[in-house]
């Protein structure tokens, strides 16, 4: 039996596991069986029960975190998707809600120099899309201080408020914030004929596709997509047809198998009122598009941070999918408002054109974080 120093954290509405670098082993291959045991993973049956997984992606995440040497206030922080039936830890891309707890682990574990009051500025550079993240984190008597009276969807519990900009978030995964060059583009399926969608790689890359297109409203709870399986497996063909498109996977089958992670899939509709699951009903007027997104190959009851922010960045590029759906007053403004299975989520972007090329510069998100156990994690 080994023992692994961890810590379980929240961050934003997703939860995982959080690694000092240095407490892992140096092989890689050694290292990711030991996390994947950790999580209780593969598990036949999805239930995890022999590890401290959560029997659904956006509770099956991974932080391993280090010290960014010569950047002062800096850390490294390594992403995981952990594949709940296989070995596999998908680090293709990042994951923004899991990003907003980095900067407080960083803060609890000495990696952090310059603790300043009431905000202390941690520099986040995401070893897998090679990007970097601002985070505003709150601190109290040279602590992370977790109390606080913000609410957002898809958590129960108020905390403190904590910033994250992400800094130049496109092509985070292909290099290019357009991955085809197209703002959209034909993808073709071998049982459902062609769709158009709109590819756009901001924070993770994402397609996106008219609710309407795969029999939908733009409205559903994640159980009703889960109850409707005809449609399910449409939408999950359309995302493996856009992963062989972009090269990603030799056919669908492979993208099935090999790619389950990115692009990630999200369909689309022009605001309307619906029952969210924690801010209860929502009117047309409150939000200016509808998303709902897949993951890991099921529907998610929340929208991944790393969406809001591909979704806020594409609503602003003439002639997408998401543009085409936005309420009026979002066509004037930086902001976006999400209406999402929970409730509203707002992001605030900042894209520039210049000739017809597009630069995301900046996407800024709000979220709250919690450390909920630190200790010894066993693994045989």
């Amino acid at each position: 039996m080994i023992g692994i120093p961890c810590t379980v954290m929240r961050g934003g509405t997703s939860r995982g596991l959080f690694f000092l670098e240095a407490d892992l082993p140096k092989d890689k291959a050694v290292r990711f069986k030991l996390i994947s045991k950790a999580f209780g993973s593969p598990d036949p049956t999805g239930m995890q029960i022999n590890g401290l997984g959560g029997t659904e992606a956006n509770m099956n995440k991974l932080a391993i975190i280090s010290r960014r040497e010569g950047e002062p206030n800096t850390v490294n922080y390594e992403f995981g998707q952990i594949d709940i039936f296989s070995w596999t830890i998908d680090q293709k891309a990042n994951c923004g809600n899991i990003s907003s707890a980095v900067g407080a682990y960083a803060i609890e574990n000495g990696l952090v120099d310059l603790i300043e009051e009431p905000i202390t500025k941690v520099m986040v550079y995401n070893t897998n899309t090679k990007k970097y993240i601002l985070e505003y984190v709150p601190v109290k008597d040279g602590k992370v201080n977790y109390e606080g009276d913000f609410m957002i969807a898809g958590v129960a519990a108020p905390g403190s408020k904590i910033r994250l900009d992400f800094l130049d978030p496109g092509g985070a995964t292909t290099g290019k914030l357009l991955p085809t060059g197209s703002v959209t583009d034909i993808i073709k399926t071998d049982n459902y004929g062609e769709f158009e969608v709109s590819i756009v790689d901001a924070a993770n890359p994402f397609v996106f596709i008219r609710a309407e297109d795969v029999g939908m409203m733009g409205t559903e709870m994640a159980s009703e997509i889960l109850a409707r399986p005809a449609e399910l497996k449409k939408m999950l063909e359309i995302r493996a047809a856009t992963a062989v498109y972009l090269g990603d996977a030799k056919d669908i089958a492979d993208a099935y198998e090999n790619c389950k992670a990115t692009p990630k899939f999200c369909y689309l509709a022009s605001p309307k009122p619906y029952n969210s699951a924690t801010e209860g009903y929502i009117n047309t007027e409150d939000i200016d598009i509808l998303a709902r997104m897949l993951s890991m190959g099921r529907p998610g009851s929340i929208m991944a941070l790393t969406g809001a922010i591909c979704l806020g960045v594409a609503s602003k590029i003439k002639g997408s999918i998401p543009q085409q759906l936005l309420s009026p007053q979002a066509n004037a403004s930086s902001d976006l408002r999400i209406g999402h299975p929970s409730g509203v989520l707002p992001v605030t972007v900042d894209v520039r054109s210049e000739n017809g090329a597009y630069n995301a510069v900046s996407c800024g998100v709000y979220r709250t974080c919690r450390k909920l156990m630190t200790g010894t994690i066993y693994v045989l």
